[in-house]
């Protein structure tokens, strides 16, 4: 659909001027071209469209302005025309003339007429005929000439020459770039309706570069912002100026798939809160099939390990980044039995990799249950995760007391964006069906089958697998069948949203041996879901997904199986598979769930055929304009290409159909049957009825042989008759989602290129680099308005799935808003703000790349391939959204409908590497994809002149059958002009470091040669190649915007085999017709840069121009002239022409050579006598011989020069090369290495600035700077002009701040003096408040970055609003507090408040500090190259990256000097300065380079993360240095079992620069057996550092003492180095005045002048005035720099067999003091603070409370046998019990009973250090350094079983909670918030008494109170307990008296008679007693019956 509106003229205009238009409809306003002079007529006849998406509503408007054109000021309405479309909306077309209102809405008498159309995509309303477009009058140029001369010389087009084109006026930059004026690149573009007369095209369709150029029209400079306008693109092939070729793309190789050295490595800190009762764990850490565990811990749940684990991994990213990392806990896990397992995390190592610094450091992993999700968290892992590839540096945080990440909620391990309860979900991958899938066995089984059997079966028996985190789930097999239906589902349990990105589909082959996967597919959950507020679940299909791998061809071994797998891209479509992804939260909290995360199948019911879309028939056309470039392996057979889409003409390994009879014929009737296809000419297949009479397929061309075109290439003789292809296919019709995708992605190569531009303006320093990012900005917002109203139709389109619909939304969602931040953006870019919003607008092209990727696929991608003796080649593969058409130009594919340039390359591995760096073939292609029942226009965008060659038919046939071929009458004839000047920064092919290069141009079927140059890096051939009679098919105008491309190739000759591929590069030439006049604008061509390419790596640039020029009827001699070879000496060769040849003028360029450095042997002989050879541009000059380089590597003669003829632009000019050669008797040389200079820039001398030099006059400027270091470094240096003479105060006095200040209380802390005290202040505390306020302002500084950021939100989000950004409340005043909670950092300094000052300050005690850098010296300093550069020499032949071979390994030596070039003449002021040496040249006052002796002093401190060298997993490293021939080894005092080893050492040597200059730290590993490894190395030039201006010698100490632990080092005082740097910058000074001031220069400085001496008494001293001096010496005028404070750096250990893999860190410094100078002082002493030795006494009194586990025997009461048992952690083998209280039937206890802990304690680290053998093996003892922390547990004893335990509690000693004073105050919070509640340290306390309570979990996973101790602490240093002893227990000396125990608490069977009387008395004796009375009763009663009768005889007998 498309509105057309065709403005013919304006009549009646009034008065005399420049006129233009603007027609705006649906807000999209075109600009007609400024006609000049216009009197009352104004013709502008010009032609606009709008592609539209939607319908022409009745009631829309179409707005015509006409305006008075200024150039100045802004241009003048002269009256407006709006029209009502209805009239349009009904008949289609429509011609107007009517007249213009004015601003008042009053008519006036000038009238406009146009010409209005519509057409629809039915062409329901009026379509034009092609006779219709009215030529326009004037020359095609005119327009275009008039505009570029307007703008750049100020004068109207054809008068004379005013301003050379070289000037530029109004401020607007001209770059004369390929000779076309600025705006070229944007005219090309769409000017062209003016001249087509006979073909109907689109006219000035708006194109983002009009937009540029309306801006220029219509403002000229004043009214309007120039920022619209767009420079011409740079390089050359960015712009794309043709609307017939598409861009080619210059990266030849895949980059996925080759493998690359990966290091992960996980430092498991701790665990918490591990759920179980008194268990021993161990952590097991495993990355896909590696495992490692940790120790493990004994009874705690709290278990610290801080152990370290490295993996090393030599895979491909993809496979790397899907690897799933575990950490899993299992509990009492030993030799014999596996453990139970506690909780895993996992998450996949691509997770870990995108995090910034790719890693998690000090982050918490929560653990869960797999087998019972119903459980909740089972506990916390705390741990570091860094994945490390080659090149990746991570800066680790800086290791310092870890106290802060007790806040596990805070820091859970958890991407940015998850929130951090995550739920449990259910994944469901449903599998419907696969169709299309190859053979996978050998036909001669299938065949033996048959003849048994008789039934034919399908070869494949196919099955898919899903992979998901970790887990992988297969359906069912399908035997034999090439369509398989399955209908399962496979159904993962895991946490939402998972940490692992990706689900792994593949279709694999069953089979008895071994499974193979047919193809595979993965999903990016990213893509599948949003995780925004109106975001959604992943979610996906049924949609079909494409699977690409291997050709089709069944072998036995396939070569190609790895791109089956999903490595690498594949070359040939395998299958395509119907399937649906779904994910569904689960309520964990219900009963019938499920609760194991085992993988399940089901089966689910059958989906409609519908549900994926209606099926289209598609047709899809291609035609070969040019196959050149063909390598010449292949030339000798005939040559056919073929093209497939999915399995549709693929003719040699096709599918065969399902044979099944009863299968119906699939309406895919593109393949063959097996049998049939034998039969079929290559050229058809299978007839199919269709509408347009029997269309049959074409999809390969006619077999050709091929015809040499030079050594190496043949092209294909296709001359004027241009084969062609057509396939139709059957798809399911998805295009609504590539068109969405097309639009998005055309958005973003417009903004790339956008970006490219102003990167490259940047980079060549050229002017407004920021208005070029606006109009980037601008295109994007309009691009991104432009997609809201496509992208919106079709919504109910058939097939349509969820995720389309979601998709849909948040992509207009995310459209919307970038839209509106671009706007914004772009109101914000400033001159200095290019780069932040440059990386801003970034991250947008990176959104919309992302964006536009659609997850699922509809049509496959097609395929072409080149065929030679019916064996597969070469292929290209083409995505088929690129070339898919649509009626609305911006959803049609970037290369539908063009002439694609095309390489052919290798399939899979034979394509990594050199092989596929060679081109296999070049194609010129053209293809179109649409609907069939589009396809009228198929042929539109090929180049005119052709006419169609269609097959031979039969039968009647119709019109619309496409051709087989086309022939084109008409042809051009061109001569090509290749000005090869020079190339820079080439590949060193040879083994000499050097390359010998020529460069080989290919046009079209020409190709030609420059001559070789030998050995050199940057070859100036200066040469122009002719090629004459280049004939090009096609229409002239055409062929001149859119020639072919040139294609250039350098190589280095050999003189043996064949030349080496070095790389290449496309260029497209300006072209010239016969009827154009050579000259300015666009001729002659400027020179340009072509970036070179070697495989995906960049292998230097040509500079180069090209340009093609058409021989018409006069033949050549109409051309213009060549000048003949005008060198003698080069023979025929023909030099560049003069006026494309860069003007020259004179340089001097001053070389100083200072030495050479570490040569390496040549061809095994040792370099004695070297010399450098200096050369730039044929010119030179060599230095003086070192006559033994062993004895003195120093030149002689420093410095000497040489003139030479440099280009006038800079960014031409050629590189300088450095060559060492070393003489050999009887004259011989041989090269030692070389080095190219690529930019002389850094070396330009600038004469120093006249105002800035002149101090004089600005009077003097008092400096007073604040004495305190901590505040300086937040704060920004206060910067003086030179013109004020400001006295600015910072008057924060010393002694002020050493009165003593309270220490601020730390929640609730007890107040206490903090006054430190002097002595026990060491070095190791200066270092400890260092790292604590790098720590404090790197938090701070990543708080200010936040603070920023939400800053931009809120700007953003206010433009939303409407509310302008002042209004909001601003930061700093009062408006947001939240940023400084969040930096928990004292103040920002902002301002110097006295106030905010002692805030600060008050926190911590005063000690005094030094830097920490956590990064080397050198790049904080660039490298120490602030006089003295250093060149590293190389030699040998370079690497590709992926053999291992690092440039490093190439480096033979290093040259060190300098450069100095300026023009000739050179004004004579500063030759005249006093003291000038002539023969120094510009290299004044540097230091002679006469043999020194130095003492080396090097201090190392400490090294981190070492990288493990023994088996378990640990280190025992020691320091060696090594130093010219001396080497100091430390191996004696190795550190045992160590990864972060702490040594504190102080090496002193002595050595001679230049000799030995290059210092070495290594850390090697002690072994008892066998050679010590070396772990990792660092480099220090030590002569670099030495005679660098900022002093890198001895550091500045912050403040001046002579005693104490901040002794001043430096031999000489602050005064003696101040007056020594005054002296050597010739600076006034210093003068030391009255009241702490001194001057130097025209600076006043003021300090203290007091100094304290041992015996606290003052002395006066001018040191501290003189030390303020140098720390602010960067302030001082002219020779100011910043000295280099006292410091500590933090350098990276590197192994040479791990290249480019930190292998850990190493803190130290280095001092050097000369020889001839008064000797140091003895070294500081650094040695690590030895642990103090202190005993902890802990009483346990009583116990409260404490549950009751047992039921006694006889009376089933409940009561508890209580003992505590106590330990300091690391210390488990040390525990102590108390003895038993039995039968506690309250839970009181009753102790009284000492335990005592003797322990080493570090202060500063607060850490309790421990020495133990790890095994009985060991060979010594290793040292664990371990919190401070205390356990209590509360135990039942049993007699039989094992003891029950109760309860516990963790104290640490550093901070824990107060104990209550009652047990009735003692509750279960103390332990729960203990954050809140007011904590203590038992160091500062030394005894404290209280109750604390016991914990344990219970079943439900709560905290609950299981008892209460009462119990005393009471700490003391050992030299305290030898005084004071006391015994354990209750024993002497000190006993405890004995508890007092109620009687119940006995053992029953050691005193029974007791326990019964306790027992059974106390609570029975009511009842014995009655028992007893009545047993007493019965006795009675007994013996009264026993004894009655007797007595009853004696009575009656009467005895």
């Amino acid at each position: 659909m498309a509105l057309l509106v065709h403005l013919k003229t304006v009549r009646d205009l009034r008065g005399k001027g420049d006129r233009i238009a603007k027609v705006t409809f649906r807000g999209l306003s075109f600009y007609t071209c400024v006609l000049e002079n216009c009197e009352d007529e104004a013709r502008f006849d010009e032609m606009f469209r709008w592609p539209i998406a939607s319908r022409v509503d009745e009631n829309e408007i179409l707005e015509l302005q006409v305006f008075n054109y200024s150039k100045i000021f802004t241009n003048r309405v002269i009256g407006t025309f709006r029209m009502v479309l209805q009239k349009v909306a009904e008949e289609g077309q429509l011609e107007v003339t009517d007249t213009l209102i004015d601003d008042n809405n009053t008519a006036i008498r000038t009238s406009v007429t146009v010409d209005i159309k519509y057409t629809t995509m039915d062409g329901t309303v009026g379509v034009w005929s092609d006779g219709e477009f009215l030529d326009v009058p004037g020359d095609p140029e005119g327009t275009f000439q008039f505009e570029t001369d307007s703008l750049l010389s100020g004068h109207s087009h054809g008068s004379g020459s005013g301003v050379s084109p070289g000037r530029s006026i109004h401020g607007i930059p001209t770059f004369r770039k390929a000779g076309k004026g600025v705006f070229s690149a944007m005219k090309l573009h769409k000017t062209k309706s003016s001249r087509d007369d006979h073909k109907k095209d689109e006219p000035a369709t708006l194109d983002m570069e009009d937009l540029d150029r309306k801006a220029l029209r219509l403002g000229g400079f004043g009214g309007l912002d120039p920022d619209c306008i767009s420079l011409a693109s740079v390089t050359a092939v960015t712009t794309n100026v043709s609307n017939k070729r598409s861009k080619p793309d210059i990266k030849m190789e895949p980059s996925s798939g080759r493998p690359v050295d990966y290091q992960i490595s996980i430092t498991v800190v701790e665990a918490r809160q591990l759920v179980g009762l008194n268990m021993d764990p161990v952590v097991c850490v495993e990355i896909g099939e590696d495992k490692k565990y940790t120790s493990m811990k004994e009874s705690t749940n709290c278990p610290y390990y801080n152990e370290y684990f490295v993996f090393d991994f030599h895979v491909p990213p993809d496979v790397m980044f899907d690897k799933i990392l575990k950490l899993s806990v299992i509990h009492s896990k030993n030799l014999l039995r596996s453990g139970t397992l506690v909780g895993t995390f996992k998450l996949d190592v691509g997770t870990v990799y995108s995090q910034p610094e790719h890693q998690f450091y000090h982050k918490w992993a929560m653990l869960s249950d797999p087998d019972d999700i119903t459980a909740g968290c089972k506990g916390y892992i705390k741990c570091d995760i860094a994945v490390v590839g080659k090149g990746d540096n991570i800066k680790t945080p800086h290791k310092a007391n870890e106290t802060d990440e007790d806040d596990i909620e805070g820091n859970l391990l958890l991407p940015e964006g998850v929130p951090l309860e995550r739920q449990w979900a259910r994944f469901y991958v449903k599998i419907y069906r696969a169709e299309g899938l190859p053979k996978m066995n050998t036909s001669i089984m299938a065949n033996v089958k048959k003849a048994f059997i008789g039934e034919n079966r399908d070869l494949v028996d196919p099955y898919v697998q899903v992979v998901f985190a970790g887990q992988r789930g297969k359906t069912s097999v399908q035997k034999s069948s090439y369509e398989p239906i399955w209908n399962e589902q496979v159904v993962f349990t895991e946490m939402f949203p998972p940490l692992c990105k990706r689900i792994k589909v593949q279709i694999r082959d069953s089979d008895k041996v071994n499974d193979v996967a047919i193809g595979t597919h993965f999903i990016d959950l990213r893509k599948i879901a949003n995780d925004g507020d109106k975001g959604f679940l992943p979610t996906m299909g049924p949609a079909w997904v494409n699977m690409y791998g291997s050709t089709r061809h069944y072998t036995l071994i396939d070569e190609h199986q790895d791109l089956n797998e999903g490595l690498g891209e594949g070359v040939s479509f395998r299958a395509r598979l119907l399937i649906s992804v779904a994910v569904e939260i689960l309520d964990t909290t219900s009963t019938e769930i499920v609760s194991s995360t085992e993988v399940q199948v089901e089966t689910v019911s059958n989906i409609s055929e519908s549900a994926t879309g209606k099926i289209e028939e598609f047709f899809l056309f291609g035609s070969f304009l040019e196959a050149t470039m063909i390598d010449r392996k292949i030339g000798d057979k005939p040559i056919s290409f073929e093209v497939t889409i999915g399995n549709y003409g693929n003719q040699i390994d096709g599918v065969s159909k399902p044979t099944a009879a009863k299968k119906k014929k699939k309406e895919g009737g593109g393949e063959s049957d097996e049998e049939e296809s034998e039969l079929i000419q290559q050229n058809s297949s299978e007839d199919e009825a269709d509408d347009d009479g029997d269309l049959v397929s074409v999809s390969s061309t006619p077999p050709m042989k091929p015809v040499i075109t030079d050594r190496n290439y043949f092209h294909l003789p296709y001359f004027e008759k241009k084969p062609c292809i057509y396939i139709k296919s059957w798809w399911q019709d998805q295009r609504r989602r590539l068109y969405n995708s097309n639009i998005m992605d055309k958005i973003a190569d417009k903004m790339e290129e956008g970006l490219n531009d102003v990167q490259e303006v940047i980079k060549t320093e050229k002017a407004y680099p920021e208005r070029r990012l606006r109009g980037v900005l601008e295109e994007l917002s309009t691009g991104c308005n432009r997609f809201v109203t496509l992208a919106n139709k079709d919504q109910n389109q058939a097939g349509r799935t969820k995720l389309d619909k979601e998709r849909l939304k948040s992509c207009m969602r995310e459209m919307e808003s970038m839209g509106q931040q671009a706007k914004l953006i772009r109101s914000q870019v400033k001159r200095n703000t290019v780069r932040d919003k440059l990386k801003m607008v970034q991250n947008f092209l990176h959104r919309l790349r992302f964006l536009a990727d659609e997850p699922q696929h509809s049509i496959p991608d097609v395929f072409v391939w080149m065929m030679s003796n019916n064996k597969r080649v070469a292929y290209a593969r083409i995505p088929s959204k690129d070339i898919l058409y649509s009626i609305v130009d911006e959803e049609t594919g970037k290369d539908c409908g063009k002439v694609k340039a095309v390489f052919l390359r290798l399939p899979g591995k034979k394509g990594f590497g050199p092989a596929g760096w060679t081109v296999q073939a070049k194609m010129e292609i053209y293809l179109w994809l649409g609907l069939n029942k589009q396809r009228k226009d198929f042929l539109s965008g090929l180049p005119n002149g052709f006419e169609e060659n269609k097959a031979p038919r039969t039968s009647p046939c119709l019109q619309s059958v496409p051709p087989v071929s086309l022939v084109y009458n008409m042809k051009q004839v061109f001569q090509l002009r290749a000005h090869m000047y020079q190339a820079r920064s080439l590949f060193a092919a040879d083994s000499s470091g050097l390359s010998d290069p020529f460069a080989r141009v290919f046009f079209s079927t020409h190709s030609q040669v420059t001559e070789v140059l030998s050995e050199t890096l940057c070859p100036t051939w200066d040469q122009l190649l002719v090629f004459e009679d280049v004939e090009l098919f096609g229409e002239a105008g055409e062929l001149r915007d859119d020639p072919p491309i040139i294609v250039v190739e350098v190589y280095d000759q050999d003189t043996v085999g064949k030349a080496e591929f070095i790389g290449r590069t496309f260029a497209k030439p300006i072209t010239k017709m016969c009827d154009e006049h050579y000259g300015p604008p666009r001729f002659p061509p400027q020179l340009e840069y072509y970036q070179i390419y070697r495989g995906n790596s960049t292998a230097g640039d040509l500079l180069a121009a090209f340009e093609l020029l058409q021989i018409g009827q006069g033949g050549r001699a109409e051309l213009p002239p060549i000048d003949g070879p005008t060198d003698s000496e080069r023979g025929p060769i023909l030099p560049v022409p003069m006026g494309i040849r860069p003007i020259l003028s004179r340089y001097r360029i001053e070389v100083l050579f200072w030495g050479l450095r570490d040569l390496r042997r040549v061809n095994l002989a040792l370099v004695d006598r070297p010399r450098v050879d200096i050369e730039c541009a044929g010119r030179g000059v060599q230095s003086a011989l070192i006559q033994n380089y062993k004895k003195n590597p120093n030149f002689s003669t420093l410095v000497k020069w040489f003139e030479v003829d440099l280009p006038e632009n800079e960014l031409l000019h050629p590189p300088l090369n450095v060559r060492v050669v070393d003489c050999r008797a009887f004259g011989r040389y041989t090269l030692v290495g070389s080095h190219a200079v690529t930019s002389l820039r850094r070396f330009i001398y600038s004469p120093p600035d006249k105002t800035h030099n002149n101090w004089a006059s600005a009077g003097d400027v008092t400096v007073n700077m604040d004495a305190d270091p901590s505040v300086r470094k937040m704060d920004t240096v206060v910067k003086l002009d030179a013109t004020s003479d400001a006295v600015v105060k910072v008057d924060v006095n010393e002694e002020k701040e050493e009165k003593k200040k309270k220490k601020k209380k730390k929640k609730g802390e007890v107040e206490e003096d903090d006054e430190t005290d002097e002595s026990m202040l060491d070095w190791w505390s200066k270092y400890f408040a260092s790292i604590e306020t790098l720590m404090e302002i790197l938090r701070a500084h990543e708080a200010a970055l936040a603070e920023a950021e939400e800053r931009e939100d809120q700007e953003i989000a206010a433009e939303g609003a409407d509310i302008k950004p002042d209004d909001l409340p601003v930061k700093g005043s009062k408006g947001k507090e939240k940023s400084r909670d969040k930096s928990r950092n004292k103040e920002k300094k902002k301002s110097h408040h006295a106030g905010e000052e002692t805030e600060k300050h008050s926190s911590k005690p005063k000690v005094d500090e030094l830097l920490v850098y956590n990064k080397e010296l050198e790049a904080e300093y660039d490298n120490f190259e602030d006089w003295l550069h250093t060149f590293n020499l190389y030699r040998g032949k370079a690497g590709d990256d992926d053999e291992a071979a690092l440039d490093d390994d190439r480096i033979v030596g290093r040259f060190k000097g300098s450069m100095c070039m300026y023009k000739l003449p050179l004004s004579e002021e500063i030759t005249r300065e006093v003291g000038f040496d002539p023969n120094m040249g510009m290299f004044q006052s540097i230091p002679h380079n006469d043999p020194i002796n130095v003492l080396v002093r090097v201090f190392v401190v400490r090294a981190t993360d070492l990288h493990p060298a023994d088996v378990n997993g640990k280190a025992d490293p020691y320091v060696v240095i090594k130093l010219g021939k001396s080497e100091l080894k430390d191996k004696e005092n190795y550190i045992s079992k160590q990864l972060n080893p702490v040594f504190g050492k102080a090496f002193d040597m002595e050595a001679t620069f230049p000799m030995e200059s290059m210092l070495t730290v290594s850390v090697y590993d002690w072994d008892l057996v066998g050679t010590d490894d070396l772990i990792g190395e660092t480099k220090i030039d030590l002569e670099n550092r030495f005679y660098s201006k900022h002093r890198a010698t001895c550091g500045i100490a912050n403040s001046y003492s002579v005693h104490g632990y901040n002794v001043w080092r430096d031999p000489m005082k602050p005064s003696q180095i101040l007056a020594k740097l005054c002296k050597e910058g010739k600076l006034d000074g210093p003068h030391y005045g009255p009241g702490g001031r001194v001057k130097v220069a025209n600076r006043v400085f003021m300090g203290a002048t007091e100094i304290e001496d041992e015996n606290g008494l003052k002395k006066q001293t001018d040191e501290h005035l003189a030390l303020t001096v140098l720390k602010h010496w960067e302030e001082i005028p002219r020779v100011g720099c910043k000295l280099i404070p006292e410091h500590v750096e933090t350098r990276p250990l590197l192994n040479p067999d791990h290249p480019g893999i930190e292998q850990g860190r190493i803190e130290m410094w280095v001092d050097m003091f000369p020889m001839d100078m008064p000797a140091p002082g003895p070294a500081i002493d650094i040695s690590p603070r030895k642990p103090k030795k202190y005993e902890l006494r802990v009483i346990i009194w009583n116990t409260d409370e404490v549950i009751l586990e047992d039921d006694d025997y006889f009376t089933g009461e409940k009561s508890s046998d209580i003992f505590v048992r106590g330990w300091l952690k690391g210390q488990q083998e040390d525990k102590q019990d108390t003895d038993v209280h039995y039968h506690s039937l309250t839970g009181e206890g009753n102790f009284n009973w000492r335990f005592v802990y003797p322990f080493d304690y570090l202060m500063a680290e607060e850490k309790i250090v421990i020495s133990k053998k790890e095994s009985m093996f060991s060979w010594d003892e290793t040292e664990y350094k371990i919190p401070a922390r205390l356990t209590l547990q509360v135990w039942d004893a049993d007699h039989f079983s094992a003891d029950d335990f109760l309860g516990a509690i963790e104290l640490d000693l550093n901070r824990f909670p107060r104990g209550a004073k009652t047990a009735k105050q003692c509750s279960i919070n103390m332990v729960q918030n203990q954050a809140e509640l007011p904590c203590i340290s038992i160091f500062k306390q030394k005894r404290v008494k209280g109750w604390w309570p016991f914990v344990a979990r219970d079943e439900n996973d709560e905290m609950e109170l299981t008892g209460k101790v009462e119990a005393e602490l009471h700490l003391m240093s050992a030299e305290e307990a030898e005084k004071s002893p006391v015994g354990l227990g209750r024993n002497e000396p000190d006993p405890l008296e004995k508890p007092n125990r109620p009687d119940t608490s006995l053992m029953w069977f050691v005193n029974p008679l007791k326990s019964i009387r306790y027992f059974i008395w106390h609570n029975y004796r009511w009842l014995i007693l009655k028992a007893l009375g009545l047993l007493l009763l019965l006795l009675l009663l007994g013996l009264f019956l026993y004894s009655f009768p007797g007595y009853l005889v004696k009575k009656m007998l009467g005895a």
